[in-house]
């Protein structure tokens, strides 16, 4: 399972890196939809479903939907480059800051390290691991926290996520594609 991780980790750096180096803006939407359904991949994997789904809905679906529409509307200009020119210092700032956040990585804990912060902090998690069933009655202590005890935020993500969907399905009715 850590080399999909690891996979996913690098598909979605050179996507991204992709994305903000083509010229053609098609191009550009489809890579893009590429790097969102890769980043919810690899929030499923890191056990963030609803954070995975978000993105899958949002980032690959919806906004690639709209982007789409809108180059329908938009007149292509001929003659472009394919690929956006390099600029050393802008790579030198990316560098520089995904070093900076490079350094960081060996001071967050292991996934399920029993002496994490958050797990050695008992006055919340230590509420929501022994008392959730208690309280709410469901057994994933995950699901409890999310559809119980932030109940109106997961509404409220689900409000979103909808209105999202509803919004293209307005925008798609009215498109004449001639």
């Amino acid at each position: 399972m850590e080399y999909v991780a690891y996979a996913l980790v690098v598909f979605v750096v050179l996507t991204g890196i992709a994305t903000a180096l083509l010229r053609d803006v098609l191009a550009a939407i489809i890579v893009f939809a590429a790097y969102s359904l890769g980043m919810a991949l690899l929030y499923t994997l890191l056990l963030a479903p609803d954070v995975g789904l978000t993105e899958a809905v949002i980032g690959a679906g919806v906004t690639t939907i709209l982007l789409l529409l809108t180059i329908v509307k938009t007149v292509r200009p001929g003659g472009e480059r394919t690929i956006e020119r390099f600029d050393p210092r802008a790579a030198v700032a990316c560098g520089a800051l995904a070093v900076v956040f490079g350094l960081t990585l060996p001071d967050l804990p292991a996934v399920g390290d029993p002496n994490s912060p958050i797990l050695s902090y008992d006055a919340v998690t230590g509420h929501y691991l022994t008392q959730s069933y208690a309280e709410t009655g469901v057994e994933n202590t995950v699901t409890a926290v999310l559809a119980a005890y932030r109940g109106f935020d997961t509404f409220g993500e689900a409000t979103v996520v909808f209105a999202a969907g509803v919004a293209v399905l307005v925008v798609l009715q009215r498109e004449v594609f001639t």
